[in-house]
């Protein structure tokens, strides 16, 4: 067994495996910044609901809907996942008015 914590990447001899291997690099990356732009959208709302501040939760949870529609469009996340996320922020936002 090696001793190196990184797996061995297999190299890829056919011409459409490597443009494929490249593909993916760059797929990765958009992927992963849409899907820290959810976290991050989700945590501003949350940080409005628990700081009490309802005008300031509500705008952020417009902005967040448009990201985490987005974002399930492009299939990082499913559907029922972002409706999930969605109905969980838009029920604390509520509930600040009782």
């Amino acid at each position: 067994m090696a001793s190196s914590s990184k797996a061995k990447k297999k190299t890829v001899r056919l011409a459409s495996g490597r443009k494929r291997a490249r593909q993916d690099v760059k797929l990765n990356a958009a992927n992963t910044a849409l899907r820290s732009k959810f976290r991050t959208v989700i945590k501003n709302v949350q940080k409005a609901v628990i700081a009490g501040d309802k005008t300031k939760a509500a705008e952020l949870f417009k902005t967040a809907q448009n990201v985490i529609d987005s974002v399930a469009d492009k299939g990082i996340f499913h559907k029922n996942k972002a409706a999930r996320h969605k109905s969980r922020l838009s029920a604390k936002i509520k509930a600040l008015a009782a």
